[in-house]
């Protein structure tokens, strides 16, 4: 049986208590950004921000940092070493194992465009995770089946309909039960097409969403707010539940107010306070 997610079944399952220090709220960690596409990541880190992560670190490649950091005054940048192309290569950047130990949520996938430094992050991240909740995305979604790797406990898939296929090693994923089978292969919290699946059967899906939300930078979002939940305190599971209902009520609301389609992902996020108001957050 499908739960769907309505205002009422959010408000029955209550976001731990979030209120304290930044530290107290949780901080998350965001790697990705090669020199073409900066911008994933800081969508990313500014929906977590924006549904109550209190500290914020951002890892790109070297040469967008100074920009990333300009842009970005709430975040702190890493710098990664980078191809001629200005790909991260994953080979060991100044800081990262001090941000790495100090967060609380790592996202790791969003603006990363090579497979070999795509694979090289995700395996430090995972190598070194603990008891750290990680969320996996984007382009490091596309090297995980290559991988001989177990996930940890506190981890989410993201992924869209196309890289929900290459999980699955197949030429096309059904949006019916494509977060179902990737959860029951990979063994963890899955969100893709508006539906959550738990690799122990439980199922979810959105009350809400608006085709608007298929616009460039909407993955990256979603993925900041699930992000930015987990590092909360939240459950896999809750956070997966919790981020893309508020996510797909976003849609609903800039819909409604600006029209069907044209929003921009950026604009989003200013919708996550007032809903997590609304809906007891």
């Amino acid at each position: 049986m499908i739960t769907p997610l309505t205002p009422a079944e959010l408000r029955a399952w209550p976001l731990p208590d979030r209120r304290g220090s930044k530290d107290e709220r949780g901080g998350v960690l965001v790697i990705g950004g090669a020199r073409p596409t900066p911008g994933a990541v800081l969508l990313a880190g500014l929906a977590a921000l924006r549904i109550g992560a209190g500290r914020l670190s951002v890892a790109v490649a070297e040469s967008v940092a100074p920009a990333c950091a300009a842009q970005f005054p709430e975040a702190g940048v890493l710098s990664l070493p980078q191809s001629p192309e200005g790909s991260p290569t994953g080979a060991d950047a100044a800081g990262m194992t001090q941000e790495l130990s100090r967060a609380d949520a790592v996202i790791v996938g969003p603006g990363l465009d090579e497979p070999q430094g795509a694979e090289a992050l995700l395996s430090t991240v995972l190598a070194t995770a603990g008891d750290t909740a990680v969320l996996i995305d984007a382009f490091a979604l596309g090297v995980l089946p290559g991988m001989a790797v177990t996930l940890p406990e506190r981890t989410v898939l993201t992924p869209n309909l196309t890289e929900a296929a290459r999980l699955l090693d197949r030429d096309e994923a059904d949006p019916e039960d494509a977060a179902v089978l990737v959860a029951e292969r990979y063994g963890t919290v899955v969100s893709c097409a508006g539906i959550i699946a738990h690799p122990d059967g439980r199922q979810w899906a959105t009350a809400s969403g608006h085709p608007g939300l298929g616009t460039s930078g909407s993955g990256d979002v979603l993925s900041g707010a699930i992000g930015g939940l987990l590092a909360g305190g939240c459950t896999p599971e809750q956070a997966a539940c919790w981020g893309t209902a508020l996510h797909a009520t976003a849609g609903d609301r800039l819909a409604a107010r600006i029209g069907p389609l044209g929003f921009l992902a950026r604009e989003l996020t200013e919708e996550f306070p007032g809903l997590l108001v609304e809906f007891g957050g």
